[in-house]
């Protein structure tokens, strides 16, 4: 719950940004600040980040450093389109098939296509005359999916946050011809840099933070159902602080989708249950 509140009130930041005074800041620009301020923070933070990777590490850590600055990239490409908590949820498609990827049932197979129909509802309302939005938005979807994964393998090197640190900081060095050429306003502003990278702070530093600790932990399908907390956390966020009150099919192409995560959350209950009465201990 930390996790989705501090992504989304970054992202609630990040939309303020996009509006900026007379030109605003592009969001392309605000996601590669947002992915440098957390690079920043979490390599202040954390310990022997510089020294004692394998190979094999450093290539995991590089692609999920990459695949996360693409991922935020994207998603503030769409939140400038579309509302906060519609984008959220159209872009959970991207853990739901995490989830049933990892477990194949007839139950996994319902819940997807709860999700799909609901993302359909979703994204056939912007679909019309937002196709760029929908574009975007989708394609941070697939860049979630190997978010997770990814970040399962750098997770389970066990190092803290300095994976999660060094990842970000190659992001942001590949993502910087994406960023970097509309930046110059935000240099000259002590204001508009500061907010830049809060934004990494609050959703990046700590909300995958959150998630590095969390993955350490359990199995991917788990984190990949307790990810259904974003999507509403999102929508709440965006009503109160961005004024965008959701529609009534808006409404209901989330409530398929949590409808899907429902489904596969009962299905991992009732697989625990048949663990604990095959062996108690």
């Amino acid at each position: 719950m930390l996790s989705a509140v501090a992504q989304y009130v970054g992202a609630a930041i990040a939309v303020v940004l996009f509006d900026w005074g007379e030109g605003g800041v592009e969001p392309q620009t605000v996601a590669w600040f947002r992915v440098i301020g957390a690079a920043i923070a979490l390599l202040v933070v954390s310990r022997g980040w510089s020294s004692g990777w394998t190979r094999r590490q450093l290539t995991g850590v590089a692609l999920f450093g990459v695949t996360t600055a693409l991922m935020n990239i994207c998603f503030y490409l769409a939140i400038e389109r579309i509302d906060l908590g519609k984008s959220v949820t159209i872009e959970f498609i991207g853990p739901i098939a995490v989830a049933a990827a990892t477990t194949r049932s007839l139950r996994n197979g319902t819940a997807l296509a709860f999700a799909v129909i609901g993302v359909t509802v979703l994204g056939g309302v912007e679909l019309d005359d937002n196709a760029a939005g929908v574009g975007f938005i989708l394609l941070a979807s697939a860049l979630w999916a190997a978010y997770i994964v990814f970040g399962a393998r750098v997770a389970h090197v066990d190092r803290g946050v300095a994976g999660l640190g060094l990842g970000l900081a190659i992001g942001a060095i590949v993502t910087t011809p994406i960023g970097a050429p509309w930046s110059g306003p935000v240099w000259v502003s002590p204001t508009l840099l500061a907010l830049c990278l809060l934004v990494g702070v609050f959703s990046n530093a700590v909300g995958y933070g959150i998630d590095q600790f969390t993955l350490r932990r359990i199995p991917i399908r788990r984190f990949s159902l307790l990810l259904a907390l974003l999507p509403v956390t999102a929508s709440a966020i965006g009503w109160i602080a961005l004024d965008q009150r959701p529609s009534q099919i808006d409404i209901i192409g989330i409530a398929l989708v949590l409808v899907g995560v429902a489904i596969q959350e009962r299905d991992e209950i009732e697989r625990v249950e048949r663990v604990v009465r095959t062996d108690p201990a």
